[in-house]
């Protein structure tokens, strides 16, 4: 069921993948397709954050919880929809709001985040995969092991990384991030249950800033049109 790490994480996560841990989730994985479980993403978007943001390319990492449930909508990067998705999840539209009201950035006819992905930003969900129509379905079953440990090699990175955490599931993440050059950044998540506490955080702008504090290019944050 899982597919391969992409090459520049695959060593650095060997321990995880050749676990008992990592048996039990693709065993778990298997038995929920056995089972005709619809799993999402499908199997070539699973690693997709990895995939589209390389270990050396981190700058931003942008924590979410578990993949969209609603089919057709997850592709492996938090927050991110497919380009021909027209119809916005209340959390994207959230962020594209305050977004435009942070940065003056203009609402894109897509949601697809892959250009902040191109960047740097590691669109990260602390949960892979979902069982469709299921939020939360997979949970504790062996990803948070494997998510964790992205979480702290990227702490390890000798250069600025910023952190981006949003709600209270990624805030309890905040004890991973020790290096004290780094910056966490958190507020409320996007949902509409919190988004009154997100709206006005003005996060993007404060990513930017702590980049080119430490002499690092800023986010172009704004995703063009399809």
């Amino acid at each position: 069921m899982l597919p391969p790490v992409p090459s520049s994480w695959k060593q650095l996560l060997s321990k995880q993948l050749n676990s008992l841990n990592y048996r039990d989730l693709e065993l778990f994985l298997d038995q929920e397709a056995v089972a005709g479980e619809v799993i999402l993403p499908g199997p070539r978007d699973i690693y997709a954050a990895l995939r589209e943001t390389r270990f050396d390319d981190v700058k931003v990492l942008l924590l979410g919880q578990d993949p969209y449930p609603t089919p057709g909508m997850a592709h492996g990067l938090s927050f991110s929809i497919p380009s021909h998705i027209r119809s916005f999840p209340p959390s994207l539209k959230n962020i594209y709001k305050e977004l435009q009201d942070d940065l003056g950035c203009r609402i894109p006819n897509n949601g697809c985040l892959e250009p902040w992905a191109r960047q740097g930003v590691l669109l990260l969900n602390t949960v892979l995969t979902v069982r469709a129509h299921s939020a939360n379905s997979h949970r504790r079953r062996g990803w948070e092991s494997i998510t964790d440990r992205i979480i702290e090699v990227v702490n390890e990175k000798p250069v600025r990384v910023v952190y981006v955490l949003w709600g209270e599931e990624a805030k309890k993440k905040r004890g991973l991030i020790t290096n004290p050059q780094h910056v966490v950044i958190t507020c409320a998540h996007p949902s509409p249950l919190s988004v009154r506490k997100f709206f006005g955080s003005r996060c993007f702008s404060q990513v930017n800033k702590a980049l080119m504090e430490a002499g690092i290019d800023p986010i172009n944050w704004q995703i063009p049109d399809v």
